[in-house]
């Protein structure tokens, strides 16, 4: 049996954007419009000031309230980012500690939930720091390095995307990314930047005609970062019968797996005879 996405698709596409800017309303009314879902990720620490006026708009943080206006009830995910944006590496175990989890709770306090995703300022990290992440209930954390590929990590604490917006190949992938081979598998299209950078280079053009070409497709499931792992972990979690003719689903979501050219759900707590 192969893996599946959610209701036998097996194309799912996910955008991750960073620093909480003003730009990101625009973007969100971009992805809304196509059915686009994704994740923005906060450092809870550095809100504008809510009495200050957004004089430099190119790349001016959101305030709380605008924030808070923004994101939640959206269907987008909130992640940290890092409580102020340092290299988090060069830190000390303690200072590590610190940014990630007051920017957890940060996060929660003014958002609500359950925050458990990352993406690592300025794309840097080392083992240590994941070892923090990972103590701190982070559990999965996005880089910087950009793959061009559709593969699901198999380290989600240093979770690679498939590029940046800016990628001069970006429609190319998009283009190979909905292409069916014969023995197709499930993949993942993962985009990452900054809103602010479509201001800088005047070039909102570029999202726009990537979610006009990537929305609305039956065969693509548009998630959150965080819908992905969880989806992902649950079917990792299946149990198998030693002759592999019966599995057990343990966790709270529905999964679906490829048996023979056929897909097949295994529903939160069931276990099905598959072949």
């Amino acid at each position: 049996m192969y893996m599946l996405l959610k209701e036998g698709k097996k194309r799912v596409l996910t955008l991750s954007y960073d620093d909480g800017v003003i730009q990101d309303r625009r973007l969100i009314e971009i992805m809304n419009k196509h059915g686009l879902k994704g994740t923005f990720n906060i450092n809870g620490g550095l809100f504008s000031g809510e009495d200050e006026t957004y004089s430099n708009p190119k790349k001016r943080r959101l305030k709380l309230s605008d924030a808070k206006e923004l994101y939640i009830g959206s269907g987008h995910e909130i992640a940290i980012h890092g409580l102020t944006h340092k290299f988090m590496e060069r830190l000390s175990k303690t200072e590590m500690l610190k940014e990630t989890i007051e920017d957890r709770l940060c996060l929660e306090k003014n958002f609500g939930g359950i925050v458990r995703g990352m993406a690592y300022p300025f794309g840097t990290w080392n083992d240590e720091l994941v070892a923090v992440l990972d103590t701190c209930g982070i559990v999965y954390s996005r880089t910087t390095r950009s793959t061009e590929s559709f593969d699901f990590p198999k380290n989600w604490l240093t979770l690679n995307p498939t590029c940046h917006h800016n990628n001069p190949r970006l429609m190319e992938l998009a283009e190979n990314f909905l292409k069916e081979g014969r023995y197709s598998h499930s993949r993942m299209f993962y985009l990452w930047g900054h809103a602010y950078e479509f201001d800088d280079k005047d070039n909102w053009n570029i999202i726009e005609e990537f979610a006009e070409y990537m929305g609305g497709h039956e065969n693509i499931w548009y998630a959150t970062n965080i819908e992905i792992y969880n989806y992902v972990k649950a079917y990792e979690s299946l149990v198998f019968s030693a002759d592999c003719t019966t599995v057990h689903n343990p966790s709270s979501i529905d999964v679906w797996g490829d048996v023979c050219g056929e897909a097949v759900c295994i529903k939160a707590g069931e276990t099905v005879k598959i072949k």
